[in-house]
């Protein structure tokens, strides 16, 4: 946080190579989501870098670099401790999970942000309502709140334990758990008085990967699989290129399944075979 904050405050000439790139460039420094296609700036400065399988990182502050190589070492390797368990959890071998999404060759993300405080303007939002494109999620906040969650249709506020990380499932679990996994819909908002940083680490499936629910968990379902696949890249790219609006990227892969009343699967045969079968109903 202490690195994030000295990248923040260097001039903006300093970072503006970062400023101008792209969603999917390995290093962006901005504010709000993305000010491309927000059509407003949020409440939010921010730093994203690539950690994995290559690290990203801007050469100031010197010692940024050191300090995120740490951070994601050591972030990765409990995220993946999780991701084990969570693959026993359903029933799966604890290894089941990361061989489906080549988790050896993860994609792995990490950001810092920093949300100044909103003065009069109370309720500012930093980040709108989303989920996460990943697999899971790891977030620490400075102590000041702001982290909400949506739990049966309520805005909750996630207060942590001190010294702990929120653990956020991403739209990649959702899919590889066939729904039994739900991604998490969260949003940021601003304190009026205080400055909110949080630092995030994110990891998710190779991003050449295709993201498709786990075929044992599709065959105990009684509906089957509730997802197409997906490569991850595309998935990544689609969800980092538009407007945030909750999960609404989960749509582009989610199985729509028709439920026809008895009345609408008839009207769709021609009017002759609808007669021929009344009549042999009867």
């Amino acid at each position: 946080m202490d690195a994030c904050k000295e990248l923040f405050s260097l001039p903006a000439e300093e970072k503006a190579e970062y400023m101008d790139a792209a969603p999917m460039d390995p290093v962006r420094v901005g504010t709000g989501f993305n000010s491309a296609v927000d059509g407003a700036k949020l409440w939010r400065d921010y730093l994203k870098m690539f950690a994995h399988p290559d690290l990203h990182c801007p050469a100031k502050p010197a010692n940024l670099r050191g300090t995120a190589t740490e951070y994601a070492t050591r972030t990765r390797g409990l995220m993946l401790e999780l991701t084990a368990a969570i693959s026993e959890s359903l029933g799966l071998d604890g290894g089941r999970i990361a061989e489906a999404l080549n988790l050896e060759r993860c994609f792995q993300i990490l950001v810092g942000n920093h949300y100044p405080p909103a003065g009069p303007d109370v309720g500012a939002i930093g980040l709108p309502t989303h989920s996460d494109h990943g697999l899971l999620t790891l977030l620490f906040q400075n102590g000041v709140d702001g982290l909400q969650v949506k739990h049966s249709g309520e805005w909750l506020l996630a207060k942590p334990v001190p010294g702990s990380f929120f653990v956020i499932a991403g739209d990649q679990l959702e899919i590889v758990s066939n729904g039994r996994y739900k991604a998490v819909l969260h949003r940021a908002l601003v304190d009026g008085e205080q400055a909110r940083m949080s630092f995030v680490s994110l990891i998710g499936p190779c991003l050449d990967a295709v993201v498709e629910p786990i075929p044992e968990l599709a065959r105990e379902a009684p509906e089957g699989a509730q997802f197409r696949g997906i490569k991850y890249r595309e998935y990544m790219e689609h969800q980092q290129s538009n407007r945030l609006k909750e999960n609404a990227a989960l749509d582009i892969v989610r199985v729509h399944r028709e439920i026809l009343t008895r009345e609408d699967s008839l009207n769709s045969y021609p009017v002759d075979v609808r007669n021929c079968l009344f009549r042999s109903k009867s």
